[in-house]
C-alpha cells in the first residue's frame, strides 16, 4: 500500500506534464502541417499553371505550321516570321503595360487602370497569411496570360496573310497586345463590368477569339483581297495552301495545345474537387474538337461532293473555339454537340464569307469569330449562371470595342506607312519584298 500510494503523485503529475507538453506541441505541429500542406498546395498549383501555359505557347508552332500550310509556298518565310515576331512582341508588350492594364483594377468597371511593369511575386509570409485566397505565383499567372494575348495576336497573322506589309502587321501587333486586348481582358476577367454583368468566358471564346477575329476583320476590309481572288463576273477563285500535310500538324498541335488552354484556365489542381474538374475539361475539349471535325467532314461531303480536308481542320478548330467559352459544365455528349455544331457552322461562314468577297486565306474569321459567338451563346445551355442576354452583350461588346479601336489603329497605320505590298510584290511573293527569302529555294531555281 505504500508503494502503491507513493506511485500516485508521480502518476498524476507525470501525466499533468505529458497532457501539458501535448497541448503544446500538438497545435505547433498542426501549425506546421498546415504550412506544409499549403506549401505544397501553391508549389503544385504554380507548377500546373505553368506546364499548361507551355501548352498553350506551344500553339504558336500550330498556328504557323497551319497558316504556313495554307497559303502559297512563295509567303512562306513572311508567315514564319510574323508568328515568331508576334509571339515576342506581345511577351514584351503584356509585361510592360497589358497585364497592368488588365489585372490592375481601375477607377470604374469600364475604364481600367494604367502602371508599368509586372509586380513582384509573393512572399512566403504573403502565401501563409492569405489564408488559402493566394495559391498560385503571380509569376506563372502572368505567364499564362501573356500566352493567351499571342493567341489572339496568331488570328490576325492567317487571315491579313499574302498581301499585308511586314512592319505594318508589327506595329498593329504592339498596339493590340498591349492596349486593345487588355482592356476588353479587363471588361471580364479583370473584374470589370462585364463581369458583374454576369458574362461568362471560361477560356475565352470571347475574350481571346472574337478578339483576335475581330481585329482580323479590320485589317481585311482596309487590307482588301489578294489579287486574283475574286473576278470581276463575281466568280470566286480558289487559291490552294502549298503543304496541307503542314497545314494537318499544325492543327494537331493546336488541338493538343487546347488541354493547356482549357485546362489551365481551371486555375488549380491540387484538391479531389478540382482535379476532377480539370479532368472534365479535358474530355470536353477534346470530345468538341472530335464532333467538330465529323460534323465538318460530312457537311463538306454532302455540300461540295468532296471530303474536303480544310474544311475538316477548320472544324476541329471551330470545336475547339466552341467550348473553349464554358468547358466544365456540359456532359460530353453536350460538349460534342456543341462542337459538332461549330463544325458545321464553320463550314457555312467560311463559304459565305467567301461570297461577300472578304478574303481570308485560312478561314480565322469564321474559326475564330464566328464559331467563337456561337460558343459564348451556347454557355447557358449547361450553365444555369449565365444567361443569353448577358452572354449576347458581351459577344456584343468584345466585337464593337476591338473592332473599332482596330479599325483606327490599321487606317492610322494605312495613311502613314502604307498596310500593303504592291502589285508587283504580291505576284512575286512576300518572302522575297519583304524578308529576301525562299522558303523552298531549290523548287525555284532558273
Amino acid at each position: 500500500m505504500k508503494v502503491a500510494m507513493k506511485m500516485k503523485p508521480r502518476t498524476y503529475w507525470g501525466g499533468a506534464v505529458f497532457l501539458a507538453l501535448v497541448a503544446v506541441a500538438v497545435p505547433a505541429l498542426a501549425d506546421e502541417l498546415a504550412d506544409k500542406v499549403t506549401n505544397l498546395a501553391y508549389a503544385l498549383d504554380t507548377f500546373y499553371f505553368l506546364m499548361t501555359g507551355a501548352l498553350v505557347m506551344w500553339m504558336a508552332a500550330g498556328f504557323t505550321m497551319l497558316e504556313a500550310g495554307l497559303v502559297r509556298s512563295k509567303n512562306t518565310v513572311t508567315i514564319l516570321t510574323k508568328n515568331v515576331v508576334l509571339y515576342s512582341i506581345a511577351c514584351i508588350m503584356y509585361m510592360l503595360v497589358g497585364y497592368n492594364i488588365m489585372y490592375g483594377g481601375g477607377p470604374n468597371g469600364f475604364i481600367p487602370g494604367l502602371s508599368f511593369l509586372i509586380p513582384a511575386d509573393h512572399s512566403v509570409a504573403d502565401v501563409l497569411a492569405s489564408n488559402g485566397e493566394t495559391y498560385y505565383s503571380g509569376l506563372s499567372d502572368f505567364f499564362f496570360q501573356v500566352v493567351f494575348v499571342a493567341t489572339a495576336m496568331s488570328i490576325v497573322s492567317g487571315a491579313v496573310a499574302e498581301r499585308m506589309k511586314l512592319w505594318a502587321f508589327v506595329a498593329f501587333c504592339v498596339v493590340l497586345t498591349g492596349f486593345i486586348y487588355p482592356v476588353q481582358g479587363y471588361w471580364k476577367w479583370g473584374g470589370g463590368f462585364l463581369d458583374a454583368l454576369g458574362f461568362s468566358d471560361f477560356a475565352g471564346s470571347g475574350v481571346v477569339h472574337l478578339c483576335g477575329a475581330s481585329a482580323a476583320v479590320a485589317g481585311v476590309l482596309l487590307l482588301g483581297p489578294r489579287k486574283g481572288k475574286y473576278g470581276s463576273d463575281g466568280r470566286i477563285n480558289a487559291i490552294p495552301g502549298a503543304n496541307l500535310p503542314l497545314a494537318t500538324l499544325g492543327t494537331l498541335i493546336l488541338w493538343l495545345g487546347w488541354f493547356g488552354f482549357n485546362g489551365g484556365s481551371e486555375l488549380v489542381i491540387s484538391n479531389i474537387d478540382e482535379a476532377n474538374a480539370v479532368s472534365m475539361v479535358f474530355v470536353n475539349t477534346n470530345t468538341a474538337a472530335a464532333g467538330g471535325v465529323v460534323a465538318a467532314l460530312i457537311l463538306s461531303r454532302i455540300w461540295f461532293g468532296k471530303a474536303d480536308l480544310t474544311m475538316t481542320l477548320n472544324g476541329a478548330l471551330a470545336g475547339l473555339v466552341a467550348i473553349t467559352a464554358e468547358p466544365l459544365t456540359p456532359s460530353p455528349l453536350l460538349a460534342t454537340i456543341i462542337g459538332a455544331i461549330g463544325g458545321l457552322i464553320v463550314v457555312a461562314a467560311i463559304v459565305f464569307i467567301d461570297k461577300a468577297k472578304i478574303d481570308d486565306p485560312v478561314g480565322a474569321i469564321s474559326v475564330h469569330g464566328v464559331t467563337g459567338i456561337w460558343g459564348l451563346l451556347a454557355v447557358p445551355l449547361s450553365n444555369p449562371d449565365a444567361t443569353f442576354s448577358a452572354q449576347l452583350i458581351g459577344a456584343v461588346t468584345i466585337f464593337a470595342w476591338v473592332f473599332g479601336a482596330s479599325l483606327v489603329t490599321w487606317g492610322i497605320l494605312k495613311a502613314v506607312m502604307g498596310i500593303r505590298i504592291s502589285e508587283e510584290e504580291e505576284l512575286a511573293g512576300c518572302d522575297i519584298a519583304e524578308c529576301g527569302l525562299d522558303a523552298y529555294p531549290e523548287f525555284n531555281k532558273d
